[in-house]
């Protein structure tokens, strides 16, 4: 490595060549000197490695499992952050297309937002950006979304559309909520498609999003989902990609192979969900919502993982989940 140039810019899920040799080194012989990290100042700054205690001149490794669960819970911070800035960013520019009378029918003056209402109007957008589609569609399909009778129609009338594109050499990536990972009416709706089609899911996504060949975006713009904002705004929908490729790094694949996630130390994947929420303090309700479950189906989790651990008390419970270590083995656990 040339010395005199600067070290490019990077994160942990882009390490680069010198950087990963070196933290490899470091597992091995578990320490380098500070000498050895001057050409890879990255691991440093990304937390991989650290000053040892005795002595300042060496550097030792961060666990492999311990700098991952830190990383995803950064990750994880950081998306919700950003659900919260598209609610505040509906909830803003809601009055103000709502105020705006100009017509915005006319194609050469297509606007950057708009305010669709109702059902129909909304699947009329999608549908009519999707007959223009040639390249990619991207979804985030929310647990409350689909059962509901309203998800229903939107599956039916959405089957068509997918296929249509999927015909003209399209893919179709889709992130759904663990919970969903055995529905019946999602492995049906894959069955009959035929052409590119990914499907991964996580414990958490955010709302309902559809993006279409990268320049327009469809999103929820009210509690229940009656109104929906139509984003063409290029940094608007170049914000919800990012997203949703940082989501999608972090999924489990689930079709067109399914990758089974595996209980570690008796301690369910799902458990583990519910572990990380428990120790924020939440609520069984709330934990419920996140994760796409009833709050009967959350409690029987919580009472099996407290069996596990050997817990007698919800007090006792968060005190075992941060001593046994499954939380730092999520990361490993989801690979």
């Amino acid at each position: 490595m040339d010395m005199g140039a600067a070290h490019p810019e990077h994160g942990a899920d882009d390490l680069c060549e010198a950087g990963q040799e070196l933290y490899e080194r470091a597992l091995r012989a578990g320490r380098v000197s500070a000498g050895d990290a001057v050409g890879a100042p990255c691991l440093a700054a990304l937390g991989l490695l650290r000053p040892a205690a005795e002595d300042a001149r060496r550097l030792e490794p961060v666990p492999p499992a311990v700098a991952l669960h830190r990383l995803l819970r950064s990750t994880a911070d950081r998306i919700a952050a950003e659900r919260r800035r598209e609610a505040l960013l509906a909830d803003v520019f809601e009055p103000l297309i709502r105020s705006d009378g100009r017509r915005t029918e006319d194609a050469a003056d297509t606007p950057t937002l708009r305010l669709l209402s109702g059902s129909a109007h909304i699947n009329e957008a999608i549908t009519e950006a999707m007959e223009t589609a040639r390249h990619e569609v991207l979804c985030v399909q929310p647990h409350h979304e689909l059962n509901t009778p309203r998800g229903h129609r939107s599956q039916r009338i959405a089957l068509r559309r997918d296929q249509e594109l999927l015909d003209r050499g399209g893919r179709i990536r889709t992130l759904y909520q663990h919970t969903l990972r055995h529905l019946p009416a999602i492995a049906g709706y894959y069955e009959q498609l035929r052409g590119d089609t990914q499907a991964r899911s996580l414990d958490e996504v955010t709302d309902r999003l559809i993006v279409v060949d990268r320049t327009v975006a469809y999103l929820p713009a009210n509690a229940d989902a009656t109104l929906a904002l139509e984003a063409r705004h290029p940094a608007l929908v170049t914000y919800f990609v990012t997203t949703f490729d940082q989501l999608w790094r972090l999924a489990t694949p689930m079709y067109p192979r399914a990758v089974q996630r595996p209980t570690v130390d008796g301690v369910t994947p799902r458990q583990r969900a519910i572990a990380a929420l428990l120790v924020e303090g939440h609520t069984d309700a709330v934990i419920a919502e996140r994760l796409g479950m009833n709050v009967r189906t959350a409690r029987v989790h919580i009472a099996r993982l407290a069996t596990t651990l050997g817990s007698t008390g919800r007090t006792q419970l968060g005190y075992l989940i941060g001593r046994s270590g499954i939380l730092d083995r999520r990361g490993e656990a989801a690979g």
